[in-house]
């Protein structure tokens, strides 16, 4: 799914309105419906609807949706965020509407008095503000918000919640902005919507189809995309009955130290999984049993040092290599990665304390082979990059940082978001919460190096393997709890992530 600005959004509106072709009225009527068909579900009679409307279509919107639900016998008020101006255009026409219709008591509020009394039974609608704002909200406006936002009502939000802008919310002021329980959004997630400190506004969000034209989608270009199912099902060519494990590529992983094997026991498992077809871990002296019972799959490369990784093999039987999960930061791996990384002519993934390394010396990212993978956590992206005022700021540091080193930037987390040389972003749909857990990244380190050893395209092997790896994620959540989820469920759960993928 591309993803598009709110400006975007306004014009494949407009490409939908004049190519269907259909009315404003009608376009609005049609998303209504979808929200009224959603709180008809989870809602009752018994429960009043409170709905707050501003004067533009975000207001429309409201409106017509309070026609409907009082069409179904719901109990609905209107309350008109007053602003001294005549309701225009399609808002007009569905104020006008719920007059004849005569179900739905109708009221202004001009001033904060004028809010009505309330019941915690009572349903919230925002219909105050939508997407399209620009400017944080004050005045009035605010004051309604800020006085919602001071109740225990459920509150939905109609597409976004008010006082949020759809993308950079840089110099927003966080105090004006609506929080809500649910939000249903329009036709596609806003950008805002997937950064951490925006949850606590948006609750819950859905997004519903309101038939917005193929073709306006089609023509209006993004590179930021969401990442579902059909996305990553085309990214697998299918076995030939004739393969064998060298089709598959063969994996280099660098990982482990003393006290850390189970980080190269973890990305192990995860890469043989991925589908390579041959993988060879290289650990410290003192970690060769460790790894040739847990994962005896797997070849062993044996370092000369007990504890620490300071050498690496001959480099060419390999097709990807993958380092860091729990190497540490001596002095002698830190030279190790260097030599490595000076040797290196295959992609390779780095993760952990491999960034952890570079973070003193950026220069030695322009020596990684071209399409290299980059797999911080946000306290390792911040040692590279520094901190973020916020999520928007991180992502273009993230997009800067991928183009200016010809390298692929993965940052973990909720919506996972990768970033590719060519300026495109990915955020990935799958994955829970219970995934925050000890060796969740050294398992994704594993899956990312098994599906590019395969010599699947680095920025699709980066995309297919986050999302598996959050789909397994779901998939052990759903049997064994958010709560008691343990990275090793994941590579449990991957096999069933791959079917489900086709």
């Amino acid at each position: 799914m591309k993803l598009f600005t709110t400006k975007q959004i306004a014009e494949i509106d407009k490409f939908t309105i004049e190519n269907e072709p259909v009315a404003d009225i009608d376009l609005m009527e049609r998303a209504a419906m979808q929200v009224s068909n959603w709180l008809v579900f989870r809602f009752t009679t018994e429960q009043r609807m409170l709905f707050f409307v501003g004067p533009g279509n975000n207001g429309g919107d409201a409106l017509a949706i309070a026609r409907q639900m009082a069409d179904f016998n719901f109990w609905c008020e209107v309350f008109l965020l007053d602003l001294g101006k005549e309701l225009k255009g399609s808002p007009a026409i569905n104020w006008r509407r719920l007059e004849k219709q005569g179900k739905v008591k109708l009221a202004k509020i001009s001033k904060l008095d004028e809010f009505p009394e309330i019941e915690p039974t009572d349903v919230f609608l925002d219909g105050l503000f939508g997407s399209g704002l620009t400017r944080p909200l004050k005045g009035l406006p605010a004051e309604i918000v800020g006085k919602i936002n001071e109740l225990p009502n459920t509150v939905v939000a109609i597409d976004v919640p008010s006082g949020l802008m759809g993308e950079n919310n840089t110099g927003n002021n966080f105090e004006s902005i609506l929080k809500a329980d649910f939000t249903l959004t329009f036709q596609f997630p806003k950008i805002s919507f997937l950064f951490a400190e925006h949850e606590k506004f948006t609750g819950q969000w859905e997004v519903l189809p309101i038939g917005l034209h193929p073709g306006g989608i089609k023509k209006t270009p993004s590179d930021v995309v969401f990442v579902e199912k059909e996305d990553v099902e085309k990214l697998f060519p299918a076995r030939s009955k004739f393969s064998h494990k060298g089709t598959f590529g063969h994996a280099l992983l660098i990982a482990g130290s003393y006290g850390k094997m189970g980080a190269t026991v973890l990305a192990s498992k995860g890469c043989l999984r991925a589908g390579t077809g041959l993988l060879t871990a290289h650990v410290p002296r003192l970690g060769y049993s460790i790894i040739q019972t847990a994962v005896p799959e797997a070849m062993v490369s044996i370092d000369p040092h007990d504890l620490m990784f300071t050498e690496f093999p001959d480099l060419l039987p390999f097709s990807a290599i993958g380092i860091g999960p729990g190497i540490g930061l001596k002095n002698n791996s830190q030279k190790a990665l260097h030599e490595l990384i000076e040797k290196a002519e295959v992609p390779m993934v780095l993760d952990a304390d491999a960034l952890n390394i570079l973070s003193e010396d950026l220069g030695w990212l322009k020596k990684l082979p071209v399409n290299s993978i980059l797999a911080p956590h946000p306290g390792e992206f911040r040692r590279l990059v520094g901190d973020s005022e916020n999520s928007w700021e991180r992502i273009e540091k993230q997009r800067k940082l991928a183009k200016d080193y010809n390298v692929i930037v993965l940052l973990k987390g909720a919506f996972s978001s990768i970033a590719t040389p060519d300026g495109k972003l990915y955020f990935n749909s799958t994955g829970n919460p219970g995934m925050a857990t000890a060796g969740s990244g050294d398992t994704l380190t594993g899956i990312i190096l098994g599906l590019l050893a395969r010599r699947i395209p680095p920025a699709d092997a980066v995309v297919a393997a986050v999302y598996l790896h959050g789909l397994a994620g779901d998939l052990a959540a759903a049997e064994k709890s958010e709560t008691a989820l343990i990275a090793g469920d994941v590579i449990d759960f991957l096999g069933k992530a791959f079917l489900e993928v086709g």
